[in-house]
């Protein structure tokens, strides 16, 4: 039976049992934390209370705009608090949350809008061009366009749509929040940044971002009141579900526009910034920074990474200016980060570059998972010998519903019970994960694998070097080599025969790259380098 002899009169009702939704954390908040600053932008300052109230407007705008359960509620805004606000006001309403990429091309946005079926769209003025362009080309019903102006940053409407602020203020602060009736329905439709082919949408469920609301703080030691600087884009995970989670540690949020190292130093100057999270490439801008826009502080900031494995080098110099790295990683069908480089105070006798490689790890499974772990193309485990490489696969509470109408990728995505992300990873003694490579950027030469991971690590500790990447290029003789793109540091020139005998220091030969280009390298709008890009053009050396 598995069940105690008599369970009768133990069935769930309204007093124990209710389905678990991030916007619990609001509603709680406004109670809890009324008068707590929730949001700081620019000279904006929003207390809980008018955070649950414009969140409110916001869902009671949408339902007589004829949004309605179920429905598709799609932004394309920068990191605004008009974002934060969609995040609880768009399912407050019943819909679902449809963040978009702002830096995507105007057939994709297209695509995105027509795919996902939005009604309505929140469109920053900045990006309103590319909004207009995207519904002038759809095949279905247009979506109804609210224009976001951004005082702070000096954008006035343009006056061709109901901006922001009128539609809220047709909007009833007191609105009644339509809470999930079962915590397996969707909240969030999120479009992955697909490098190859059309984007694929990811489904969120309201109990997977709730535990990972609850697993967060558990992994970063988060305590109350933290003050946050909202840099990942609200577009990318929901920024890793940070927004929902904040709420529920009455936590201030920092909006950041523009992400700049000044912008980055003076939030932390101004505000106090104790915690925030991002891409390497966003280490590398306060490493890298000017003398002007540093500014002293002398608390330790605590930063998330994740997005690309970062370089030890990188990891190093960040850590000597007051800044604690913990990598975690996770991909957008996982919620955002789902491994976390826990680590122990042992290690902290270690000699730097030790304690920088072991950083470099993606490490072990957050609470709300289940099992995280490197398995082989036949689904056992892989020999946990720092040295056998196999995918990471995962399970757990922080996995997607699936992708939204597309079939066939969902069930290859679950393939015996995981989900598989296609990166490839040797796991240590002690369980710790590291990413080898994505399948994709393997390099394969002469029959030997090179992970343009571990080149471009190599790369990196080089003085002149800001950000590097490392993609093969086609050889007579061995098949693949690996070609290297290098940005450099401001005022530091390139010199190819220089850096190839200085990797040829740190690397064996074969996996040393045989052409190295220096240029400003392609980009996405989560500061992930567009490998892609670089492929074409390693084809024309």
């Amino acid at each position: 039976m598995g069940w105690m002899s008599d369970e009768s009169g133990l069935e769930k009702c309204a007093a124990n049992y209710v389905p678990l939704s991030p916007l619990s954390h609001l509603n709680r908040a406004r109670a809890v934390f009324a008068d707590r600053t929730a949001m700081i932008y620019g000279d904006v300052r929003l207390t809980y209370a008018d955070y649950h109230a414009r969140a409110s407007r916001l869902a009671s705008a949408l339902v007589k705009a004829g949004v309605a359960s179920g429905d598709v509620v799609a932004t394309v805004l920068p990191n605004i608090p008009a974002q934060s606000e969609a995040a609880f006001g768009v399912p407050a309403c019943g819909a679902v949350l449809n963040t978009i990429n702002t830096r995507l091309d105007v057939d994709t946005v297209s695509y995105i809008f027509d795919h996902g079926g939005a009604k309505v769209v929140l469109a920053d003025t900045q990006f309103l061009p590319l909004v207009e362009a995207a519904v002038a080309m759809m095949t279905g019903p247009a979506p109804l366009i609210i224009e976001v102006p951004d005082a702070v940053a000096g954008q006035t409407a343009s006056g061709a749509h109901t901006t922001y602020e009128d539609f809220l203020s047709t909007g009833d602060p007191d609105f009644a929040w339509i809470m999930p009736q079962d915590e397996w329905e969707s909240l969030a439709l999120n479009y992955t940044s697909g490098t190859t082919g059309r984007p694929k949408g990811v489904v969120y469920h309201h109990r997977g971002a709730y535990l990972m609301t609850m697993g967060t703080p558990i992994s970063w030691q988060l305590p109350l009141f933290i003050t946050y600087l909202q840099i990942v884009p609200l577009f990318h995970c929901n920024g890793w579900n940070h927004t929902w989670m904040m709420p529920a540690l009455g936590g201030t949020v920092v909006c950041c526009r523009d992400i700049t190292a000044k912008a980055i130093y003076d939030a932390i100057g101004d505000h106090g910034v104790t915690h925030f999270g991002g891409a390497p490439i966003v280490l590398n801008l306060i490493v890298n920074a000017k003398d002007a826009d540093r500014r002293k502080f002398d608390h330790t900031v605590e930063v998330f990474t994740a997005g690309a494995p970062p370089a030890p080098a990188t990891l190093a110099a960040v850590g000597k200016l007051g800044f604690n790295i913990t990598q975690v990683y996770g991909l957008t069908e996982t919620y955002g980060h789902v491994t976390e480089c826990i680590w122990y105070q042992a290690w902290d006798a270690l000699p730097d570059d030790e304690k920088a490689s072991i950083k470099a790890r993606q490490g072990v499974a957050f609470p709300m998972m289940e099992d995280v772990t490197v398995m082989g193309s036949d689904m056992t485990q892989v020999p946990m010998d720092g040295a056998t490489q196999g995918e990471i696969v995962m399970r757990g509470n922080a996995v997607m519903k699936g992708y939204y109408r597309n079939p066939e990728a969902t069930e290859k995505a679950f393939a015996g019970g995981y989900f598989h992300s296609e990166d490839l990873a040797i796991q240590h003694p002690n369980g710790y994960m590291q990413i080898a490579d994505r399948l994709k950027d393997i390099i394969i030469s002469g029959g030997e694998n090179i992970s343009s991971v571990e080149v471009e690590s190599a790369l990196m500790s080089h003085p002149y070097v800001s950000l590097c990447a490392v993609v093969a290029k086609a050889d007579e003789k061995w098949g693949e080599v690996p070609c290297a793109f290098v940005e450099l540091k401001e005022g530091a020139t390139g010199d190819e025969a220089e850096i190839i005998a200085f990797m040829r220091t740190k690397l064996a030969g074969f996996k040393c790259p045989k052409r190295v280009v220096f240029l400003e390298l392609p980009k996405t709008s989560t500061g992930k380098i567009q490998k892609f890009e670089l492929r074409v053009i390693a084809k024309t050396l």
